[in-house]
């Protein structure tokens, strides 16, 4: 007899983090790291497909000159990032994104002027058609799958994914607003919206809608908004049966902004699709000079002059990861590629296994929670860690242990923490 095997892919640690930006006086503009402008500038004129993948692996921070325009994906800080001289989005254009295989978030480090009069859109895909699962936007995560008859499948992916159906339906995905909401204010660490679940109707086998996307733009001198910045949802499916029946939407996502001066009438948003959760915007600057229409409404921060940005975690933030499934180590850089990459960790067919996590700057009273999301056959479980030991108290390093159900296939497995 041959013995199934079973394949688990990793997706991005999660870890809760609430950081206030420090505010530094002094008599200059705004100071943005490493924004030397080696990628070039970007002028988009019409209708523009930015594929993440062509980005070089590398530090975030370093001189992009040979990859000009093509951006650095740094798994470190889970970004592609690109650092412009200055960016030009013309009315009547969009410009879109492919994701990179680690669906990273964006980042424009720009020391310069932007304008968008244009469209720049980080949107989750609306549903599909299994075995088609819909795509998030950069930075967010995929919709829930869809089969006929399948007991509770189709749970959407993410900290915030909606539920799989149990009355044939799925649930919306949460961010900032919905039923399980993560993340904060301050959009450090960036990240974006979860998926909605599917259905597994006779009638309606389709999947739940992608989360929105995340992005971070921080400009050294002014950000000018006329046209729209969209981290929206993508839509669930809606059936006119019963009353109006529908799967989950994917919640919106996280948009971040830096500037010197904040300017421009256009739009700026992070919707959830049809009845999907609100996703989170961040805005710091010095100078207030626009009347964007904002939603859902920005946590708003008033800069000093001569303020170095904050783009990363600092060195003490909390910090989580994932260390070994089943006695295997995870890799430094999953992908939850669900077979197109191979799978992060393999494992042979068993009912139950030990998932190994570790803290750092995290206190001992906080619940850490690990998501196990399957790609077809079965919903998404939710369990508790519990404290193992402590590795160290300065700086406190903890490790968590849980056993997490087992299904034949692919799962995603995604672990955070909620501080006391």
């Amino acid at each position: 007899m041959t013995k199934k095997s079973l394949t688990l892919g990793l997706s991005l640690t999660i870890g809760i983090l609430f950081v206030v930006l420090s505010i530094l006086p002094a008599q200059a503009a705004i100071i943005i790291p490493s924004a030397d402008g080696s990628d070039g500038a970007l002028h988009i004129t019409s209708t523009t497909v930015i594929d993440l993948a062509e980005a070089i692996t590398g530090d975030w921070d370093s001189d992009n000159s040979t990859n000009a325009g093509k951006g650095i994906y740094d798994p470190q800080q889970w970004a592609v990032v690109f650092k412009y001289n200055s960016v030009a989005i013309d009315a009547g254009a969009v410009l879109t994104f492919l994701n990179h295989p680690s669906r990273a978030p964006v980042v424009w480090l720009v020391n310069g002027n932007v304008i968008i009069n244009g469209t720049v859109s980080l949107n989750g895909q609306d549903y599909q058609t299994p075995p088609t699962i819909p795509e998030p936007g950069p930075g967010g995560f995929r919709g829930g799958s869809g089969y006929y008859r399948t007991i509770n499948n189709g749970a959407g992916f993410g900290p915030g994914g909606g539920d799989g159906p149990s009355a044939g339906y799925g649930t919306s995905g949460s961010y900032g607003t919905g039923a399980s909401p993560y993340g904060n204010q301050s959009l450090i660490p960036l990240i974006g919206g979860s998926g909605g679940g599917g259905s597994n109707r006779s009638y309606a086998q389709v999947t739940g809608g992608a989360g929105g996307g995340a992005i971070l733009i921080a400009c050294q001198s002014t950000l000018t908004i006329n046209g729209e910045l969209q981290c929206n949802g993508g839509s669930g499916w809606i059936y006119q049966h019963n009353g109006g029946i529908r799967t989950g939407s994917g919640s919106g996502g996280g948009i971040r902004l830096i500037s010197n001066t904040l300017s421009g009438n256009g739009k700026i948003s992070a919707i959830g699709g049809s009845d999907g959760g609100m996703g989170l915007i961040r805005i710091e600057r010095i100078i207030n000079d626009n009347t964007l229409e904002v939603v859902p409404g920005a946590s708003v921060v008033n800069l000093n002059s001569a303020t170095t940005a904050m783009l990363w975690p600092p060195d003490n933030a909390p910090k989580i990861k994932i260390l070994s499934i089943g006695g295997i180590e995870a890799p430094e850089d999953p992908r939850a590629e669900f077979g197109t990459y191979g799978a992060d960790v393999a494992l042979p067919e068993v009912s139950s296994t030990q998932i190994v996590i570790e803290t750092t700057n995290v206190e001992e009273a906080s619940q850490v929670q690990v998501r196990v999301t399957p790609r077809f056959n079965a919903n998404a479980t939710t369990v508790n860690a519990t404290i193992e030991g402590v590795v160290s108290e300065d700086p406190l390093v903890i490790k968590w242990i849980a056993n997490l159900p087992v299904n034949v296939g692919y799962s995603a497995v995604q672990v955070k923490v909620l501080r006391p």
